[in-house]
């Protein structure tokens, strides 16, 4: 019997090291699809010796600051021009690890039913950081609504449209906000996370969208320091399975894709 209980003990103390065995990665996404995406490769990972914990957030700054600040190993929710001016702004140094799906930008409403309806004076409603903000001026000069000073200025802001024959009114809004603005506004240009959260399709809902080609990939982001360190690399690894492809080619419809 006390052979029995010696083994059982044993036992358990090995389960146990292999549990504390496995390394803990933190990584920051917005819920959807980032924190849907992680969540899939989450067993993957436990596999191979990483505890992958997923902390949501709603807002494109503290997973950032977060991460810079070694509260968190790394983030997944964002671009590279959202990225490289963010480090800019804040004097910060993070990094892209891979790139895994684009979200194709869109522009919503439920007063018309085409762009070319908007009406003289129309009240537009844009994010109101950097990159996301040129994104929705870049969407709006490709189809035809506005003229940029520099059309290539992914960083545009209202003050650089050159013609604005319409004269829409823009209000710079934080992104999140955006979905609930549609009912006080006659357009709103939404990132496809915060669209499919407000249970829009980007496919079938959005008057103008980006196409597939769009250059805005959504990366997962670290630091210098731990770019390379083995759980990152194998999450990097998880992130561009072909399960993950599978994964959002089938539940997104298209509002998502893959980009690997």
């Amino acid at each position: 019997m006390k052979k029995v209980l010696l083994f059982t003990a044993l036992a358990a103390a090995l389960t146990a090291g292999f549990a504390q065995a496995n390394e803990k990665l933190v990584v920051a996404a917005t819920p959807v699809p980032h924190a849907e995406i992680l969540e899939l490769v989450k067993p993957t990972l436990a596999k191979e010796g990483v505890d992958l914990q997923v902390k949501v957030f709603t807002d494109y700054v503290q997973p950032n600051v977060q991460v810079a600040e070694k509260r968190l190993d790394a983030n997944y929710f964002q671009t590279l021009p959202y990225l490289e001016n963010f480090n800019k702004g804040k004097g910060t140094n993070l990094v892209t690890v891979i790139g895994v799906h684009v979200e194709p930008f869109g522009a919503y409403s439920k007063k018309i039913k085409k762009i070319e309806d908007l009406k003289d004076g129309a009240t537009v409603a844009i994010p109101n950081e950097g990159s996301n903000s040129g994104r929705a001026l870049l969407l709006l000069q490709k189809n035809g609504v506005i003229t940029l000073k520099d059309p290539t200025n992914a960083l545009s802001t209202p003050k650089d449209i050159a013609s604005n024959p319409k004269h829409l009114k823009f209000r710079e809004l934080e992104s999140a906000l955006l979905p609930r603005m549609l009912d006080q506004v006659d357009l709103a240009l939404i990132n496809t996370n915060y669209a499919l959260e407000a249970g829009l399709n980007p496919a079938s809902d959005a008057l103008i969208i980006e196409d597939a080609k769009s250059p805005y990939v959504n990366f997962l982001v670290a630091r210098p320091d731990n770019k390379d360190s083995d759980a990152i690399q194998k999450l990097a690894k998880a992130l561009t399975s072909p399960e993950v492809k599978a994964f959002i080619e089938k539940k997104y419809g298209g509002a998502v894709v893959p980009a690997f």
